[in-house]
């Protein structure tokens, strides 16, 4: 695989936002790989990377055919490594699900070995999958951010851009967590709206939470994929604020049956995979 000449060009040939015609028996080619390292380059991220994490895909249309053609269902989790060099855009990967909607497979196994299979070679890294009974669904909490929430301060906001003239601080240090419920932004490739909550946990320099709340409303009118967003928070943040510890957590809501929640880090390891309330 081959690193694409530049991020538009992966637009031009993406089936994000063009007709396409559903393919139900299992076709790995649909899966369309794009570069991170082009949007990276935009927001200064340097190798070795500032941070650790992953991307969390939470998939709740996943189906095939056992051995005898009856149907088998199941949710499937995918854990993709920020180290990979390509992130999965988000259409082909559901046209790819559905790809296995007419497909016999001897057993589940089989099927985890083939989304590992072909996610590992899409993102070029280590992908782990793991599949999800409907009875098993207990599994799957529904909880709420931990932290301070920055959703009843009542700020004027003018600001649908992104902004980072809000991002202010104090002399103060503090370890704190914050969280905000109205993130928003638009999809590269559609413009269909993304709607989101994001988690915020550092150690530094008080961080003005009035400037903050109003930085991530200024997300509003932005136009990038979930990785990137949450990419561009954390740089933004460490550039502007200079936490000597950050962590980043975007959850998106659903679209296509398929929710993206990209965690960024640079001292805590990955977060439990919890739904808020709107996924």
């Amino acid at each position: 695989m081959t690193e694409n000449s530049s991020f538009a060009v992966d637009l031009i040939h993406s089936p994000l936002g063009k007709p396409f015609r559903y393919i139900s028996h299992y076709s790995p080619e649909l899966l369309f790989p794009i570069a991170r390292q082009s949007k990276r380059d935009e927001i200064n991220v340097t190798s070795p990377l500032p941070f650790h994490g992953a991307d969390l895909w939470n998939a709740y249309e996943l189906s095939w055919l056992n051995s005898k053609g009856k149907p088998e269902i199941a949710i499937a989790e995918f854990t993709i490594p920020c180290e990979t060099p390509y992130i999965v855009e988000s259409k082909s990967l559901k046209l790819y699900l559905n790809s296995f909607n007419h497909t016999r497979f001897n057993d589940r196994s089989n099927v985890k070995q083939a989304l590992k299979r072909d996610l590992c070679f899409a993102t070029g890294g280590n992908v782990h999958v793991n599949l999800i009974s409907p009875h098993d669904c207990k599994s799957i909490k529904t909880a709420d951010f931990k932290g301070i929430c920055l959703d009843d301060l009542d700020v004027e906001c003018t600001d649908y851009h992104v902004n980072t003239t809000h991002l202010i601080t104090s002399s103060s240090t503090v370890t704190e967590t914050l969280y905000s419920h109205l993130l928003k932004s638009n999809c590269a490739g559609t413009g269909q709206p993304d709607w989101g909550s994001v988690f915020i946990s550092y150690h530094g320099e008080k961080i003005d939470h009035a400037g903050l709340l109003r930085y991530i409303i200024s997300f509003r009118e932005h136009t990038e994929f979930n990785e990137q967003c949450a990419e561009r928070i954390f740089m933004d943040i460490t550039k502007h604020c200079r936490p000597k510890q950050l962590s980043v957590y975007a959850r998106y809501t659903r679209r296509g049956g398929l929710d993206t929640n990209p965690f960024r880090s640079n001292f805590e390891t990955m977060p439990v995979n919890e739904r808020l309330a709107r996924q």
